[in-house]
């Protein structure tokens, strides 16, 4: 049996985390190109204000997406510690805007909670649940759920 496995073929998850307001969300690290500091964009005309616009990268045309905005995360202020999140998902390479990189962590399987029911107000369908490590609590997000969804078939026009 290897190290990241436990009884019954439960998975440890690799997580890369990250801070978005005071609340802090872990995603597959797998799905993590590079991070980078945040950059001007060009912004592209009609897209919804979650889309910043777009930046070339090495020749590669990435959509740049603000997770702040996305997550109605209210005020959205960009300073030293804003990051852009590369990630490379479903064959397509698209940026997510965060407040800041916190590390990278490993959560075993007893350590992810399911996501709480909600009202049906509030979509947590992106939500794989809640981890927790020592005293903190981590949103642990399905990112290539959340990227392919039907309302962001605007980044796939963007990088189009």
């Amino acid at each position: 049996m290897q190290d990241n496995e436990e009884h019954g073929g439960a998975r440890s998850r690799e997580l890369l985390t990250f801070t978005l307001g005071r609340e802090e969300y872990g995603i597959d690290i797998l799905k993590v190109q590079e991070i980078r500091g945040y950059d001007a964009v060009t912004t592209i005309a009609n897209t919804p204000p979650f889309i910043k616009g777009v930046i070339n990268l090495r020749g590669i045309i990435v959509p740049i997406v603000d997770m702040r905005i996305k997550f109605n995360l209210g005020n959205v202020e960009y300073n030293q510690f804003t990051v852009v999140i590369i990630l490379n998902i479903a064959h397509r390479v698209v940026g997510i805007v965060v407040d800041g990189v916190s590390d990278v962590i490993t959560l075993a399987p007893g350590q992810l909670k399911p996501t709480p029911e909600f009202s049906a107000g509030l979509d947590t369908e992106y939500i794989l649940g809640l981890g927790t490590v020592d005293q903190r609590m981590i949103i642990v997000v399905d990112i290539e759920k959340l990227m392919t969804s039907r309302d962001m078939e605007l980044v796939e026009m963007a990088a189009a």
